[in-house]
C-alpha cells in the first residue's frame, strides 16, 4: 500500500440497504461521523457544515471536542445504491485561518459488496500525493489514524441501529 492511499475494511453484519442509508443519508451519515451537514447527499452537491462530535462513542465525542463547530465541506463525487458512495475534501483541513480552497482534494470513496457473511464496507482515501508538501505527511497520518477509529465506531453505528 502506498503511503498516498489510505484503505480500511470491515465487515458488516446488516442489509445492504441499512448500510447504504447510513453512508449516503446527510443526518444518518452526521449522526456517526459528528457532523452536522445542510440539505442531501447528491452527485454533485456541495455540502458544508460544521464538527459536532459523534452520537455513537463518547470517547470520540471527546477526542473530536477540540475540533467542535469548525466548517466542513463535501463535494459529493458518486453515488450508486448499495455499492458506492464517494466524496471529495480538503484532508486534515483544521486550521481556521488557513484558506484551502485553492488546494487540491482528496477522493474518499466508501465501496459496498454483498459478501455471504454480510456486507464488506471498503474505505478509501486517495490524492494524498496532490496535497502540497509542507502539509501532507500531516494529512495523511491524520486521516489514516482518523480512518482506524471512524470505520469502528461506522461498525457500532451500523450493529447498534440494525
Amino acid at each position: 500500500m502506498s503511503a498516498d492511499v489510505i484503505r480500511k475494511e470491515i465487515l458488516l453484519r446488516a442489509p445492504a440497504a441499512r448500510v447504504w442509508r447510513a453512508l449516503s443519508d446527510a443526518d444518518e451519515f452526521g449522526r456517526w461521523f459528528g457532523f452536522r451537514l445542510d440539505g442531501q447527499f447528491r452527485p454533485g452537491a456541495k455540502m458544508t457544515g460544521s464538527i459536532v462530535g459523534t452520537q455513537v462513542d463518547e470517547e470520540v465525542r471527546k477526542a473530536q471536542k477540540q475540533h467542535e463547530g469548525k466548517r466542513v465541506e463535501l463535494l459529493i463525487d458518486r453515488m450508486e445504491p448499495e455499492k458506492v458512495f464517494s466524496f471529495r475534501w480538503h484532508p486534515h483541513a483544521i486550521d481556521e485561518n488557513k484558506d484551502y480552497s485553492a488546494e487540491p482534494t482528496t477522493l474518499v470513496e466508501f465501496t459496498m459488496e454483498q459478501t455471504h457473511e454480510g456486507v464488506k464496507l471498503t474505505l478509501t482515501e486517495s490524492g494524498f500525493e496532490h496535497i502540497p508538501l509542507e502539509r501532507r505527511a500531516q494529512a495523511f497520518s491524520s486521516n489514516d489514524h482518523g480512518w482506524s477509529i471512524m470505520v469502528p465506531v461506522f461498525g457500532k453505528y451500523i450493529a447498534r441501529e440494525s
